[in-house]
């Protein structure tokens, strides 16, 4: 099943919430980009709070409230779990380029909802020392984290064929969310290499009609 998630990636809650309700009506999942400044050099809002308003919505979405995962690029990512789940979210993402223990971040995180490794552009697959079984998804970064509106990076989703090729050959099936420069072009060379899940940033809010945005990326996974 594929799924396009719109990612947010800002640093004031008043553009976020802004771009929550333009994609709330037709999105099922929202991805939110949190970056403490030591990970990158810039810093987005780091407060969950505010999202409970939107997690919690009875109104939204049949009654469910809008799925949201959060993307921690941060240092020491398993600090960041519980105020996210206490906030709503579902879905924890870590980058494992700092984080000091791979094993208690997805322990955590299996305790308050789906958890998922994230690696960045460069870091290579081997980089992973958790068993795949053991999460939900693994998160392909196809450009540098830290910054949307990047170019996506054609060579790094050799590592989304790899990791597809290898849960194949074992019988089994892992959600790979492709991250970063996703486009009507580039959505097309992700899912050929294997990805399912695909966060759209620039693409989706840099027009002036959002919504088109996102159902021109859904017929690009129908062909």
């Amino acid at each position: 099943m594929f799924e396009i998630i719109p990612g947010i990636l800002e640093k004031d809650w008043g553009e976020i919430e802004r771009k929550i309700n333009i994609v709330k009506g037709f999105a099922k999942a929202i991805h939110i980009d949190i970056i403490d400044g030591k990970f990158a050099p810039n810093a987005t809002f780091l407060d969950p709070t505010p999202f409970a308003k939107y997690t919690k919505d009875p109104s939204i979405n049949s009654g469910q409230g809008i799925f949201f995962e959060v993307h921690l690029m941060v240092a020491e990512p398993t600090q960041y779990l519980k105020s996210f789940a206490d906030a709503g979210f579902k879905r924890f993402l870590g980058h494992i380029e700092k984080m000091s223990d791979q094993v208690e971040f997805v322990a955590q995180g299996q305790l308050l909802g789906e958890v998922g490794l994230v690696i960045d552009g460069p870091t290579d697959l081997s980089a992973i020392k958790v068993p795949y079984e053991d999460l939900d998804t693994i998160v392909i970064m196809s450009i540098k984290a830290g910054e949307s509106g990047q170019a996506f990076v054609l060579e790094y989703l050799k590592k989304v064929e790899t990791l597809r090729s290898a849960k194949q050959n074992q019988g089994q099936f892992l959600p790979i969310e492709i991250d970063g420069g996703i486009n009507d072009r580039t959505i097309v060379e992700s899912r050929n290499s294997g990805a399912n899940r695909f966060v759209a940033n620039s693409y989706i809010f840099n027009s002036q009609n959002p919504q088109a945005q996102f159902q021109i990326l859904q017929k690009q996974l129908l062909k």
